[in-house]
């Protein structure tokens, strides 16, 4: 069976997000800052990375079979436009389905019952494979939930001062964490990788 993670690129002061959804830019230079063509499901989303961050990037969308996201982030992106750049399932915990989903995208599922079920659900999808969760209030969830395996972290050299912290209300903290697994320093990123030790 596969791992359940969580990857996500962060500030050096701990966010996934500026105030009022702002700092991408600053965030992901990592996305195209190099010369090797990753390919996205998304026309709207390309990526041009280093071959050290391809290195990670690459096999993380390999390995895994099925993505778990809150409705937030699901309405922030339009649900992609039907299709996920990673070209993966996608499960939405939402209380409430959106209109006109999930026809206009075969490759979504929404759950409605809470996060053990809607990661039960992508693990059944995956077939194996690994599950990746967002950060924010699903990461914490989950870890809330000890449904957690691993946590990534692209680890950004920029302060956004405020914004979503990776881990949004984490009431089982302190955790303490198994690594770092894996460290690799590339052209605008340190990639982090650490297991989670449940008490």
């Amino acid at each position: 069976m596969g791992k359940v993670y969580t990857a996500a690129t962060v500030s050096l002061d701990g966010f996934i997000a500026g105030p009022d959804e702002s700092g991408f830019d600053r965030l992901f230079r990592w996305y195209g800052n190099g010369d090797v063509e990753v390919p996205s499901a998304n026309p709207d989303v390309q990526f041009r990375l280093t071959k050290e961050n391809a290195g990670v990037f690459v096999p993380m969308i390999e390995n895994t079979g099925a993505l778990v996201v809150g409705r937030r982030l699901f309405d922030l992106t339009g649900g992609w436009g039907g299709r996920h750049p990673m070209d993966r399932h996608v499960v939405v915990l939402t209380h409430s389905v959106p209109e006109g989903w999930p026809e206009k995208g075969e490759n979504f599922t929404f759950v409605g019952d809470g996060i053990e079920s809607a990661v039960a659900t992508a693990r059944e999808i995956a077939g194996g494979r690994d599950v990746g969760v967002n950060g924010g209030t699903i990461a914490s969830q989950c870890l809330e939930a000890r449904l957690l395996d691993e946590i990534w972290v692209a680890l950004a050299p920029v302060l956004l001062g405020a914004g979503r912290p990776y881990f949004d209300e984490l009431r089982s903290a302190p955790l303490d964490l198994e690594g770092p697994l894996t460290v690799l320093d590339a052209k605008d990123v340190t990639h982090l990788r650490y297991r989670v030790r449940y008490p």
